[in-house]
Order: C-alpha cells, then sequence, then structure tokens
C-alpha cells in the first residue's frame, strides 16, 4: 500500500472536505492527524476531532486527534510535537481549514477581515513553516493546499474581495512552496473544486438544501488528493488542480457518482 506509515496531517478534518480525505486516506494504510478546533457536537456543523479520529480508525489508518487553532502559533507548534512523538515524523501536509464570509467591502466587520486572514493564509503559512523540518525529511513529502486557480477577472475580485484576496493568497503560498523547496524534493500544489461541495459552510452560508443538492461530494477531492499523493514530489509540483481535471488525468470522466443527488445540474464552484 502507497501511504502505508505515510504520515499526512489535515487541518480541518473534524468534517466535511477534511474528513473525506481523512477516511480515504486511512484507507490506504495512512496515519492521520486530525487538526482542528472541534471538540464538542455541534448540530449545525456535525463532527468532532474524536469522531473523526475514531471514523479513520474504523476505515484501516491510525489516528491522533488534536486540538488546535491554527490563529494560534504555540498551537501549532504542539501540534507537530505531538504529531512527531506518535509517528515519528510527517510526510504530508494538507492546508484544508479556512473561514469564508462572502461579503463586501461596506459589509465586511474588520473583525471579520481580520478572522480570515489569520486563518486563511497566515494560519496556513505557519503550519508549513513549523511542519517544514519534517517534511524535509519524509517519504515523497507534498503540500496540498484547498485553495483556487488566480482568476483576477472582475467577477471574483469585485463580489467580496475580503474573501477572494485571502484564498488567492492560499494559492500563491502554494506556488512559492513549490519554488522554494523545488531542491528540497517538497512538491506544493494547489486544489480546488469544479463544482460547489456538500458541506456544512455550504448548507449553513452559501445556499442551502437547494444548492447542496446542486452540488458534489466531499469524496472527489478526497480522490483527487489520493491520487495527487500518489505522484513523485519532484515531479508533481507547482499546480493550481481542479478536482475532474486530476480524475480525468487518471481516466476518471464518469463523475456521476459524487453527485448529491443523481442527475441533476451541478453548481460552479467560485473562482472557477
Amino acid at each position: 500500500m502507497p501511504f502505508q506509515n505515510r504520515t499526512i496531517l489535515i487541518t480541518g478534518a473534524s468534517r466535511g472536505i477534511g474528513k473525506a480525505m481523512a477516511i480515504r486516506l486511512a484507507k490506504e494504510g495512512a496515519n492521520i492527524i486530525i487538526a482542528a478546533k472541534s471538540v464538542d457536537e455541534d448540530p449545525r456543523l456535525g463532527g468532532t476531532i474524536h469522531s473523526a479520529a475514531a471514523e479513520v480508525e474504523a476505515a484501516g489508518g491510525k489516528a491522533l486527534a488534536v486540538q488546535v487553532d491554527i490563529r494560534n502559533e504555540e498551537q501549532i507548534q504542539q501540534m507537530v510535537q505531538l504529531a512527531v512523538e506518535r509517528f515519528g515524523g510527517i510526510d504530508v501536509v494538507i492546508n484544508n481549514a479556512s473561514a469564508i464570509s462572502l461579503t463586501p467591502t461596506e459589509q465586511t466587520e474588520s473583525k471579520r477581515f481580520d478572522l480570515m486572514q489569520s486563518i486563511n493564509v497566515r494560519g496556513t503559512f505557519l503550519v508549513v513553516k513549523h511542519c517544514l523540518p519534517y517534511l524535509r525529511k519524509g517519504k515523497n513529502p507534498h503540500i496540498i493546499t484547498l485553495s483556487p486557480p488566480i482568476n483576477l477577472i472582475p467577477k471574483w475580485m469585485g463580489g467580496h474581495i475580503a474573501y477572494t484576496i485571502t484564498k488567492f493568497n492560499m494559492s500563491m503560498l502554494a506556488l512559492g512552496w513549490a519554488a522554494e523547496f523545488k531542491g528540497a524534493g517538497i512538491a506544493a500544489n494547489a486544489l480546488w473544486p469544479r463544482t460547489t461541495i456538500d458541506t456544512a459552510a455550504v448548507r449553513n452560508l452559501l445556499g442551502g438544501e437547494a444548492l447542496a443538492k446542486m452540488s458534489r461530494t466531499p469524496e472527489i477531492i478526497a480522490d483527487a488528493v489520493y491520487f495527487i499523493l500518489k505522484k513523485n514530489a519532484s515531479q508533481c509540483t507547482g499546480n493550481t488542480f481542479i478536482d475532474e481535471e486530476v480524475l480525468a488525468g487518471e481516466g476518471i470522466t464518469d463523475l456521476s457518482k459524487y453527485s448529491v443527488v443523481p442527475g441533476a445540474q451541478l453548481y460552479p464552484d467560485l473562482f472557477v
């Protein structure tokens, strides 16, 4: 199994896309660090680090649940230390944690602006910074960041600039790391869905049940991550991948199994 004894740290992994990735990779025998804030069940969100860890173990992987707020650098350092103590190193980092507020400038409160900057940009940067010593020694080391192709058309720049700049900055981090770590053999790529994904954010913040029914399940992202991580790190870096394109590259073109409602019209995701 190509993921046997590889250690994968996933932020925001207590639910949704993060949990789907964790379970998919656990089925391949990976060690998974479930890194997130949630330790108490929230009916609107569902899932905690402990319930996600239990699902990872049930899927065949080894799990370490770590409560962490990636706005806090000390907590990040403690998370990395716990991961290394448990598994001996870190081979893959998946930057999945993100905050979202699709508001225009006048309606964006400063605390919401700061939240998105501190999680999406600063937190992503610090997680990789503190994992880097172990990635340098890792088995086929990869960094995957859940962020979009940098699309500067007015439609995306003008609608919700406070959120947009944080997601584009995450993609710039991915591309910058690809250049910076090329000599070290560490891959860095961004990944983004072609369509909306059925998550708590979609249901609670964006379009409710109606949009969820026009979405795909998180498993499409999980499968795309699986195929990216199978690739040689020194030969697969500096990309802003779209999930459909990754799967097409593996000969998978029938994506109907990922639709929440079979045959339903799908809703394009932001930035694509």
